[in-house]
């Protein structure tokens, strides 16, 4: 005799009762939720959503601290999702950071209307083994983390994959893309600069004597920051006022006249990555008074940014830079004679000095770039002009294969620079994205409104 379970025996029943005949009842299909949990070594954790269209879930993956190790030491890495249908192109979206803690929808989410994965980069909080073992924090390890997300999430979202990320997210896109090339259907990769040769900077040089088309904002931001060193003493001494109001400490640069004096290299270069050329207006007189100089070197340098509490958030990037990322050091010949510390502005000083670093000479560059040239496949690169950080772009050589590289007209550090380009370049890169994805031409409804910033490219060190 055939076994019937006893739910399929009452349906039968039921329906032999009624007069009726039996009709096959099917199962509705798994929450996303459920099948989120499912996922061995996953946590799930769904948040109020502020995104119409959207859910969303704070994920947490266990990851090896040492993917060649993988019996070894375990940690918890971030992960947030904006889940809209498993039937939609997934975007991952790589910060090379922290990632942010608010929803967004980057420009290839929205240009594909599709579902959105944020990873927080390893050894920043609280994606982190405790205690580090720093020699893991490497752009192999940080690729295999990746590489294991998609595989793992890859079982619910089946569509087409796009990976994008700004600055050092488009760094960590690039770096991933190199080691798992076949992960993803395409990349968009931001403002991301490629240092192949780390003690050859003359490209920097050469960029802040050239930048924009305004002498006069050329000299002016030269001339402020040299006189803001001339300045030093009061400076400083409004910097030690604000330290001690806001609890800042600084143990790492030893004093804040150190601090003080990387916020000044930081100056130019930081008004040209946030800025634009028309807001030289609204720069100080060289002769203003101390209090508005001192304002105008916190609001565009930022002088909480040298101190203990700011760079304890950024050491694994430091230990990256100074590691295998190598790192710019313009010339700064308006500020000769001025400095007391010049060969301080580098990562070594940003990293306690209880972590070791060794720079592996640029090796591990000279293999991404490359590839980049030699092999890489549908990847866009998208540059603001006047970004500093594009004075060393990634160049696409001979091998390169269904890929691009656009530069948007007088923009910034911009994470959204798709929508700056002229209207036959957006219409090209535009194309792209949507072809990747395995969409036709974009309809007029993703013309919605979505945040004008990544927010994580307003919050990152400026090294």
């Amino acid at each position: 005799m055939r076994r019937f379970s006893r739910g399929a025996m009452a349906l039968f029943l039921a329906a032999g009762l009624a007069g009726g005949t039996v009709t096959a009842v099917r199962a509705a299909p798994p929450d996303v939720a459920d099948r989120l949990r499912a996922i061995p070594g996953m946590t799930v954790q769904e948040r109020t959503s502020t995104l119409p269209g959207y859910r969303w879930f704070w994920l947490t993956y266990k990851q090896p601290v040492d993917h060649r190790n993988p019996r070894g030491r375990w940690f918890e890495q971030r992960v947030l999702l904006e889940h809209k249908s498993t039937d939609r192109p997934m975007v991952l979206y790589t910060s090379g950071y922290n990632t942010p803690e608010t929803m967004f929808t980057s420009e290839p989410t929205a240009l594909v209307d599709g579902n959105q994965i944020s990873v927080e980069y390893r050894y920043f909080t609280p994606s982190r083994p405790e205690p580090p073992n720093w020699r893991k924090d490497t752009i192999w390890q940080a690729a295999t983390d990746e590489h294991r997300i998609i595989g793992a999430l890859k079982t619910i979202y089946g569509a087409k994959w796009i990976s994008t990320g700004a600055s050092k997210g488009g760094m960590t896109a690039v770096y991933h893309r190199r080691f798992y090339p076949h992960d993803v259907d395409g990349s968009v990769v931001y403002v991301a600069p490629n240092d192949v040769v780390n003690d050859e900077d003359s490209r920097y040089d050469r960029f802040f004597l050239t930048v924009g088309d305004d002498p006069k904002c050329r000299a002016q931001l030269k001339s402020l920051a040299r006189e803001f060193l001339e300045r030093r003493k009061p400076l400083v001494a409004h910097l030690e006022a604000d330290a001690a109001k806001n609890g800042w400490t600084f143990r790492i640069l030893r004093t804040a006249d150190r601090a003080f004096e990387n916020s000044v290299l930081d100056y130019e270069w930081a008004f040209w990555q946030y800025s634009l050329q028309s807001d030289c207006a609204s720069l100080p007189a060289v002769t203003a008074p101390d209090d508005e100089l001192y304002a105008s070197l916190n609001a565009i340098a930022g002088l909480s940014s040298y101190t203990d509490q700011s760079l304890e958030q950024y050491v694994p990037y430091y230990f990256q830079a100074g590691t295998q990322l190598g790192w710019p050091y313009p010339a700064f010949p308006n500020l000769k004679g001025e400095l007391k510390y010049a060969d301080d502005y580098l990562p070594r000083t940003y990293v306690p000095r209880d972590i070791p670093m060794r720079f592996d000479g640029g090796a591990a560059m000279r293999d991404i770039d490359a590839w980049v040239r030699g092999h890489s496949d549908r990847m866009l690169f998208l540059y603001g002009q006047n970004d500093p950080w594009g004075a060393e772009p990634f160049r696409l050589g001979a091998g390169a294969r269904d890929s691009a590289v656009y530069v948007a007209p007088g923009m910034n550090h911009s994470g959204r620079l798709i929508a700056k380009l002229p209207e036959a370049e957006r219409a090209a890169a535009t194309g792209d994205v949507r072809r990747w994805a395995g969409l036709g031409p974009a309809p007029s409804m993703l013309a919605r409104t979505v945040p004008a910033e990544d927010p994580v490219l307003l919050e990152r060190p400026r090294l």
